[in-house]
């Protein structure tokens, strides 16, 4: 548990060691914290390199694999550090909650905001891309502006349904027009395309050579 601290004539003293030399008026402060001159520990590092996997997730990460991101951690110190960040968001009053759900743990909305999000229609945790999704995303990143006919053919399949997906997440939009019969809608990838994969600009996307060489170094699927 953090430890807070107050100032009390010049010295530092914990809260969890009641100085009986302290006023009263400092002692009815301590339910005031607006009040008070207050120091926290240092948040476990443990508990933010836990933090930052939970985020990034989503789904719950058993605590075998929270386990993984720091091998020289005991169980008992994993614990003591997700114990650490559910007093946090609980304490301090989060607008997200640390909890242990479907055999891992899990960061979530706290259930009086679920109204609000949902009267906004935000998109709280969407899910993953599909493979196919995936690869249908890939051929517009590197051949856009390109229509759907020619994202069919490259596939072999149809990709109406993907399509209408990846611009409901507004990864892609249309762009332009084609110049063939029908003048079909051209799509290309958006900003938020390039906010999600960590790119500033399309330029710094993997060149096709570079990304041929990375498959062939991939190991074989079992």
């Amino acid at each position: 548990m953090s430890s807070v601290w107050v100032l009390n004539r010049g010295k530092c003293c914990p809260v969890s060691w009641p100085c009986s030399s302290w006023p009263s008026a400092v002692k009815s402060r301590l339910l005031n914290s607006d009040h008070l001159l207050t120091w926290r520990s240092a948040v476990n590092p443990l508990a933010k390199l836990l933090e930052a996997a939970l985020f990034a997730s989503p789904r719950p990460i058993p605590a075998t694999e929270l386990a993984a991101l720091d091998p020289e951690s005991s169980p008992a110190a994993l614990q003591a550090a997700l114990e650490s960040l559910r007093e946090h968001y609980d304490v301090d009053g989060h607008g997200v909650e640390l909890v242990e759900q479907g055999g891992g743990w899990l960061i979530l909305t706290r259930p009086e905001y679920t109204e609000a999000i949902e009267r906004a229609q935000m998109a709280v945790r969407p899910q993953r891309l599909s493979a196919a999704a995936l690869e249908s995303l890939a051929i517009i990143a590197y051949r856009q502006p390109i229509g759907r006919a020619e994202i069919a053919e490259i596939r072999g399949v149809d990709v109406g349904a993907i399509l209408k997906s990846l611009v409901e997440r507004g990864l892609v939009e249309v762009v332009a027009r084609g110049e063939g019969l029908g003048r079909p809608l051209l799509y290309g990838t958006t900003p938020l395309f390039l906010e999600q994969f960590a790119l500033r600009h399309l330029e710094e996307l993997p060149r096709v050579d570079e990304l041929a060489i990375a498959l062939r170094r991939e190991p074989a699927a079992l």
